[in-house]
């Protein structure tokens, strides 16, 4: 029998090359989600409570159910950042429709919003209890709507310090609202791998991915880390690639990693400053992250590097979403990404 070797990975021995950086849009505030469609359409959070629509043209539209100006005490780092005031989108996905499920980081709700920019309140609380930080939808193929809250502490930032295991995994169908896991350490984006037999998912504060087997009937099992027990920062964002790569996006210290299918943690991009990225780690190590320290670590290309979308008519075009940064940059990489749901539909 002939057996066929797997090529070689596409990503062993490539990097992001600065030079090759290009950006999109201008005056974005909190561009933490990034959504691509086939057409060139590109989508993104934004903290003025909508989603800006950047369109192939160069121009760009905000879809927001209301808009007011934000003050300067209002928008400062504090209130915006650690307190988390306001309406903050934060991930978003599409629905069967075309139009946005986002959760809101700053209500703690999940909304629906049309493309004309009509809000509405899903959800507040599941069995009488406030959903906590909403983070990440995602919808699969039979039409649910999956989320994830990283944590019901407030601020948010001290689960960085207590290490609490309050996030959880929720699932939306057309007869009910369940939490299907939880006890995780900082839950935020998940994913599916093509066939979602697995759901894959990120804990933030626990520096690792874990995965978990999806049932037909959306109960979720078999839990294990995926990779190693321990990343070289904080995991925020992530997509695989057709090879199979997990791309991840490494917060405050803003740096782009990939997980071959062997375990290997891979560098693309690192934009970290090493003094404030080895000040951090040290407070995360030692339990004493203030938000002084965050604030401080960050980088230039994609402040709080949170998210990647890969887009293009390849799939081949990476678009980096961050919670500071005013534009997407982006770049091409030598293989496509995996084909989202609504790619698909």
């Amino acid at each position: 029998m002939l057996i066929q070797n797997k090529p070689p990975n596409p990503l062993k021995d490539w990097q992001v090359q600065r030079e090759n950086i290009r950006y999109l849009g201008q005056d974005l505030q909190r561009p933490e989600c990034i959504l691509t469609e086939p057409n060139g359409t590109v989508w993104s959070a934004d903290a003025r409570g909508g989603v800006m629509q950047l369109n192939p043209d160069g121009s760009q539209k905000l879809v927001a159910p209301f808009f007011e100006q934000i003050s300067d005490s209002a928008n400062s780092y504090e209130n915006r950042y650690i307190q988390a005031q306001g309406s903050l989108p934060n991930g978003v996905c599409f629905d069967q429709n075309g139009d946005f499920i986002i959760a809101n980081w700053g209500t703690n709700h999940l909304e629906r919003m049309t493309r004309e920019g009509k809000m509405n309140t899903l959800l507040t609380e599941i069995d009488g209890i406030p959903l906590g930080k909403t983070n990440f939808p995602l919808r699969d193929s039979k039409g649910r709507i999956w989320f994830t809250v990283t944590t019901r502490t407030e601020p948010w930032s001290d689960q960085i310090n207590t290490r609490a295991t309050d996030g959880y995994i929720a699932l939306m169908d057309d007869r009910e609202v369940r939490i299907v896991a939880d006890s995780f350490c900082g839950t935020n984006e998940i994913r599916f791998d093509d066939n979602e037999e697995w759901l894959y998912v990120v804990e933030s504060t626990g520096w690792c991915i874990s995965r978990l087997r999806v049932h037909p009937d959306g109960s979720l099992s078999d839990r294990e880390v995926y990779g190693p027990s321990r990343l070289s920062g904080f995991p925020d964002g992530f997509a695989f690639d057709t090879y199979g790569n997990l791309w991840i996006t490494l917060i405050f210290t803003d740096q782009l990693i990939a997980l071959t299918p062997d375990g290997e943690e891979l560098m693309l991009l690192d934009d970290s400053t090493p003094s404030t990225r080895q000040r951090l780690i040290e407070a995360y190590e030692q339990r004493k992250v203030t938000p002084e320290i965050l604030g401080a670590t960050q980088g230039s290309i994609c402040p709080w590097m949170a998210s990647l979308s890969f887009g293009g008519k390849d799939l081949k075009t990476v678009y980096l979403g961050s919670l500071r940064g005013t534009r997407i940059p982006y770049f091409e990489s030598p293989v496509a990404g995996q084909k989202m749901i609504h790619w698909k539909s």
